[in-house]
């Protein structure tokens, strides 16, 4: 094929290739494409889209001869796209000289990309666009082919080891030119003083772009990084949008929209309106979504940690220093941190409370220890010790203090609102606690705190420049006067330039923060009661549930009683790491806050009474009234955690329950029938029976009523009038149609007819049997009634 003919099919490989951009097409579904599944496809796949294959050399083919093609606006994320209708270019340098306009009007605004910006955002955005697809059988996300090609294009593009493989090109350079600057049909302000590009720095001073094939590997790097980051990062709200903005260029951006408007608009006020819908984006990151993102931030503190040391002289690290060093230097403070801050505050606010947020919690504990993927070996050590966090790491800690403190503070809260007995919800918890547990890790997130305390010690006049972020005003390697680049400065400049001037800061180690943990400490010793209990009446069902159980006539089940939890499903073992989770937790919050023994000790006693003398857990919180018990806030609260629980049971005409699965149908039936008759019939002699006092009058009570049954009603929350019910001496014969009752007889008969003993026979000693039995039970416990008969 010629260059103008793979020109014109390019756009259309990429569609079939990742989907179509409203999601329509699904494309090659790399999301889904596993090599366990679909080993042919997944491996063609790979080898076809590989950084050395066939599509990357047609990038590079199509790149030499500087084609463009166009990106809607209307796919980009939110806040880009809203700012782009209202003619504020983003800070981002990605979307500079793009930005074209149509001949008709300001409608159907488009981005003109070179090929490799145009594969890349085809790639990333189908993260994002692709989500219902039709998926047949579960996918791993780990071991997709889309996963697998994001680490190959990162550990490709961003190396840890050496540097960016030089792209295979026809021209003897191989170098891929820069996009040509473009004037925008309409003049355009930004919202940010945007910073000049690492590689526009690096080669500023250059009379060519391809006179330098080193400024080739950063702009590829860089290119990737910023479409990544904008294309999973940047969804937001327009409250959290306008905090990263300092003062004076809120106020920029606000006059030139009020001038735009009524100048365009006439309306001010339509076009505020407008634009406040526009930034305010639905956006529901998916499990996998969070996934990849955790890939990229592992692997970027990687490429960050490989830094090869700086060196001595600083004239000498000013002329030896690559831009592929340079921009290691700076890639996570200035493309990633705002952008994840924010992502995370959305996460931690949004996601449902269920185990899946372990991907978001993981992600986020990636990110706060750069260390587990710093080259250096951790030393050879015999004792099991917890390895200390360097002191070297305390800068990154403190220019990182919202990702520890405040975000802390965010899964503290939704921890106490989680039900801590489900073993996948403690462990979360575990997590989060031995990570901040972790040996000199709490004295540096407490020194940040102190040097963000400290007042300030600046100009008053020049306060306003100096808390400007470095990516919205000028170049972090750009020098800054001597006096305001000390530890303080750096960690106000991190807070103020996330979370705006008028933060009010919550100390981690604060009193507030403090009261959080100690009523996460009481939730986990509440939970551990909750689970012993569980775990208690698990094994006594299982004792219960024994060979001689299947020659009770009447089943365990027919009381139409709850008494058990998820985690009966789940086995002894996960009730006991459940038990550990939660107990090594607390065991690192006491390590973390310093939280006091006798204290500790007191709550967890104070739990553990919270059993009444019978050994069973209390009611729910609840208050008496005309129509039973009503359940208190706190009441609800203990349901929902599963703290406390009532006894759900049946309470109508057991005779009129319906029909059990191990129940005969047709015998239930009959023997209501049965019953009823003899109800019916001899109903006053019954009552003559059970109104007596003597021996006779007992075993007639212990056969034929359920005193038992009104003593459990008022244990559950249903109107006073349920209570009022009452059911005189009758005849139930529905024991008989259970399958385990007539197993249980035909085994006898069997068993009898071995030693020469007939059905009549055999039918007159299970009687006597009986009759004996029922003798002695009336003898000890008269009002003990474990069936009706």
């Amino acid at each position: 094929f010629s260059l103008k003919e793979l020109h014109g099919i390019f756009p259309w490989l990429v569609e079939s290739i990742f989907g179509s951009l409203d999601g329509i097409i699904v494309g090659w579904n790399l999301r889904c494409l596993q090599g366990r599944t679909n080993p042919t496809e997944y491996s063609v796949a790979l080898d076809f889209l590989d950084p050395s294959g066939p599509m990357m050399k047609l990038v590079y083919k199509l790149q030499a001869e500087e084609y463009r093609y166009d990106f809607p606006v209307s796919y980009l994320p939110g806040p880009v796209k809203a700012s782009i209708q209202e003619q504020v270019l983003p800070e981002c340098s990605l979307y500079h000289n793009k930005v074209q306009f149509p001949s008709s009007g300001g409608l159907g605004l488009n981005l003109a990309l070179n090929p490799f910006e145009y594969y890349m955002f085809y790639f990333a955005i189908s993260l994002i666009t692709q989500k219902n697809s039709p998926v047949t059988h579960h996918v791993s996300p780990s071991n997709s082919a889309y996963f697998i090609l994001v680490d190959t294009y990162l550990k490709c593009f961003l190396p840890t080891e050496g540097s960016v493989l030089p792209p295979p090109s026809s021209n003897p350079g191989g170098a891929i030119p820069s996009p040509t600057p473009r004037s925008p049909a309409v003049p355009f302000t930004s919202y940010g003083m945007h910073h000049t590009s690492l590689l526009k720095r690096h080669i500023a001073h250059q009379p060519s772009v391809n006179a330098d094939p080193a400024s080739q590997e950063i702009w590829r790097s860089e290119t990737l990084l910023q479409i990544f980051v904008e294309m999973w990062l940047h969804h937001y709200s327009l409250e959290m949008y306008q905090k990263m903005q300092s003062p004076h260029v809120k106020l920029e951006v606000l006059h030139y929209r009020l001038s735009i408007s009524s100048k365009h608009h006439g309306s001010p006020a339509q076009s505020s309106y407008q634009a406040l819908h526009a930034y305010q984006e639905s956006f529901k990151p998916t499990e996998e979504h969070v996934l990849v993102v955790r890939l990229l931030v592992k692997h970027l503190h990687a490429f960050s940690n490989s830094l090869k040391p700086e060196p001595l002289s600083p004239s000498a690290h000013s002329h030896t220093a690559s831009p592929l060093e340079e921009f290691k230097r700076v890639v996570i403070p200035r493309f990633v941190q705002e952008k994840l801050y924010i992502f995370l505050q959305h996460c931690f606010g949004h996601w449902p409370l269920d185990a899946s947020f372990r991907a978001v919690l993981e992600m986020w504990l990636s990110y706060l220890q750069p260390w587990r993927y710093a080259p250096e070996k951790p030393p050879q050590s015999t004792e099991p010790l917890p390895r200390s966090v360097s002191e070297k790491w305390a800068a990154f800690i403190q220019e990182n203090l919202l990702m520890y403190t405040k975000l802390f503070v965010g899964f503290l809260n939704r921890a106490l609102r989680t039900d801590l007995v489900s073993p996948k919800n403690a462990l979360m918890v575990f997590r989060v606690a031995k990570v901040f547990a972790q040996p000199n890790l709490a004295e540096m997130i407490l020194k940040g705190e102190q040097l963000f305390l400290e007042p300030e010690l600046v100009i008053p006049h020049r306060q306003h420049r100096l808390f400007m972020t470095p990516t919205l005003g000028g170049s972090f390697l750009s020098s800054w006067p001597a006096a305001i680049t000390d530890a303080s400065f750096k960690v106000k400049s991190h807070v103020y330039s996330l979370e705006g001037q008028d933060f009010q800061y919550k100390q981690m180690f604060g009193t507030e923060v403090r009261t959080l943990v100690l009523k996460l400490a009481q939730l986990i010793c509440q939970a551990q009661q909750t689970a012993k209990s569980i775990s208690d009446h698990s094994a006594e069902t299982m004792a219960s549930q024994s060979f001689f159980s299947w020659f009770r006539f009447t089943p365990s089940e027919m009381n139409g009683s709850y008494t058990g939890n998820d985690l009966d499903e789940i086995g002894q073992d996960s009730i006991k790491k459940t038990d550990e989770y939660l107990e090594k937790a607390l065991e690192y919050l006491c390590q973390i806050f310093k939280l006091n023994e006798a204290q500790l000790t007191q709550m967890m006693m104070k739990c553990g009474t919270a059993q009444d003398e019978n050994g069973k857990k209390q009611l729910p919180d609840c208050i008496e009234s005309e129509d039973g018990l009503i359940l208190t806030p706190l009441g609800r609260y203990q349901i929902i955690n599963g703290l406390r629980r009532f006894e759900v049971q049946y309470q109508g005409d057991t005779e009129l329950q319906p029909i059990r699965s191990y129940e005969n149908a047709t015998l239930v039936r009959l023997l209501f029938r049965l019953s009823s008759v003899l109800n019916e019939r001899f109903a006053d002699q019954m009552d003559v029976l059970c109104s007596r006092e003597d021996f006779v009058g007992r075993l007639c009570r212990y056969h034929l009523t359920n005193p038992h049954l009104i003593q459990k009603i008022r244990y559950s929350p249903v109107v006073k009038d349920g209570t009022g019910q009452n059911w005189g001496p009758r005849i139930s014969l529905r024991f008989l149609a259970s399958y385990r009752t007539l197993i249980s007889l035909l085994m006898i008969y069997f068993i009898a007819s071995w030693f020469y003993i007939g059905p009549v026979g055999c039918t007159f000693i299970i009687l006597i049997g009986y009759f004996l039995y029922a003798i002695i039970m009336t003898f000890f416990c008269e009002g003990w009634k474990p069936h009706e008969h």
